[in-house]
């Protein structure tokens, strides 16, 4: 996980750069990494898939690595409570981190709305400046979907249940993860071939997608992570975000990706 704030302010810079997105210091998400019935473990690790998992949440960056990993609650835990227990979400709440002022996160709909952590708007008749904003919000939320398709892809290891000790099992997570980060380094051209991730074509929005999608089934999500409850403080910063991408920052493209034919 970065430690300074200026470690932060330049991940905030690839996500503005890349996917329009201000402040944002990481897309999160939440897996069940399958797994063999471990001897004598009951239903601890029983999901609500009917398989037997570890849960690896993870944080991403706009270059598609892994900045915060949290790996070992059973498949069994509450959603809500996999996310609550993280050193994430302490640190989150605590204000420990060291972003800079008013940065956030992003997530998808299992999440709860915080001030730093934003998440789409789910009642069911959304306004125009609503769907504009979910919009945006996946567009930057996108990079955490890549990156777990892509380490599963690499790593054919997630692509059956895996048998080993529980321990091993989080080690080899938790290598494979640092290895998807050091090659995305390293050898971005093999590891990560132009086509290897989703593309976006600048001029009109559409979506090709990465070559992984054709190769793996992605890992099972993790479907509910906090309570739908939140501060008006939250919402308010959800409000300032939605004007923003809506008045101050359009996309060309975007009123057609809604469904709207003209701002």
């Amino acid at each position: 996980m970065p430690l300074t704030s200026n470690e932060w302010k330049q991940i905030q810079y690839n996500f503005f750069l890349r996917w329009n997105f201000p402040r944002c210091c990481g897309a999160i998400d939440g897996k069940h990494v399958l797994i063999k019935k471990p001897p004598k473990s009951g239903s601890m690790y029983f999901n609500y898939k009917k398989t037997y998992s570890i849960v690896l949440f993870a944080m991403v960056d706009a270059d598609y690595c892994f900045t915060y990993i949290d790996i070992g609650a059973n498949g069994r835990a509450s959603d809500s409570a996999i996310f609550r227990d993280s050193t994430l979400n302490i640190a989150m709440q605590n204000n420990t981190l060291n972003m800079p002022e008013n940065s956030v996160i992003v997530g998808d709909d299992a999440f709860p709305l915080r001030t730093n952590l934003m998440k789409p708007y789910s009642k069911s008749q959304l306004n125009n400046t609503e769907r504009i904003f979910n919009y945006r919000l996946s567009r930057a939320r996108r990079v955490s979907e890549n990156a777990f398709g892509i380490l599963v892809w690499r790593f054919r290891i997630f692509s059956r249940p895996i048998q080993l000790k529980e321990t091993t099992i989080d080690n080899v997570i938790l290598a494979a993860c640092s290895l998807h980060n050091w090659l995305k380094k390293s050898s971005p051209n093999t590891h990560f071939p132009e086509n290897a991730v989703d593309r976006e074509d600048l001029n009109t929005g559409n979506i090709t997608f990465g070559q992984w999608r054709n190769h793996v089934n992605n890992l099972p999500t993790v479907s509910h992570l906090g309570s739908n409850n939140y501060k008006n403080s939250a919402e308010e910063v959800r409000r300032k975000y939605a004007k923003y991408f809506m008045e101050d920052n359009p996309l060309p493209w975007q009123w057609k990706k809604v469904g709207l034919e003209l701002a």
